[in-house]
């Protein structure tokens, strides 16, 4: 599973070795802060359209400073551990700026996906993808899943019970 863990200068050879197989790229990126059923179905569709799956993953300082200071709530090395054990992921790396901007240029997706909250127009690497004749796509969100709707529940829950439980 470790072996799925990569740095982003070890992802551009082997998303170039993939294309020259032939094989289509895909790539998204995201905090994944509590992976939940939301997660999965996304990216089991982003994988459903090629044949190589990266997972780039904002850096604890990257979601501290796009989320808040109370985030994440799992650390950025866990956070890529669980990802790349998903059988969908075939390579996770882990990226410290506000967006994937500079990391997209260097794999050179053919498939750039991101969730429905994205508009298309909207999503960083779009011009550089499309400009290679790739396709940039939003994936439906699942309806109630989401990271802060499962934090509130957690709070909501661990509030209503007695001290002591």
């Amino acid at each position: 599973m470790t072996s799925k863990l990569k740095t982003v200068s070890e992802l551009v050879p082997l998303a170039a070795q993939a294309r020259r197989e032939g094989r289509r790229v895909v790539f998204t990126n995201g905090c994944f802060d509590l992976l939940h059923v939301g997660h999965t179905r996304y990216l089991d569709e982003a994988r459903a359209l090629g044949d190589l799956l990266i997972v780039a993953i904002n850096s604890d300082a990257s979601v501290a400073a796009l989320k808040g200071p109370e985030r994440p709530l799992v650390p950025e090395g866990e956070r890529a551990e669980v990802l790349a054990a998903l059988a969908a992921v075939d390579y996770v790396a882990i990226f410290d700026a506000p967006d994937p901007g500079e990391v997209i240029a260097a794999v050179q997706p053919d498939v750039l996906v991101k969730g429905g909250d994205w508009p298309v127009d909207r999503i960083v690497g779009r011009e550089v993808v499309e400009a290679r004749g790739g396709r940039v796509l939003a994936i439906p969100l699942v309806a109630g899943a989401s990271t802060t709707a499962l934090v509130e529940r957690i709070v909501a829950r661990h509030a209503a019970r007695p001290h002591g439980r």
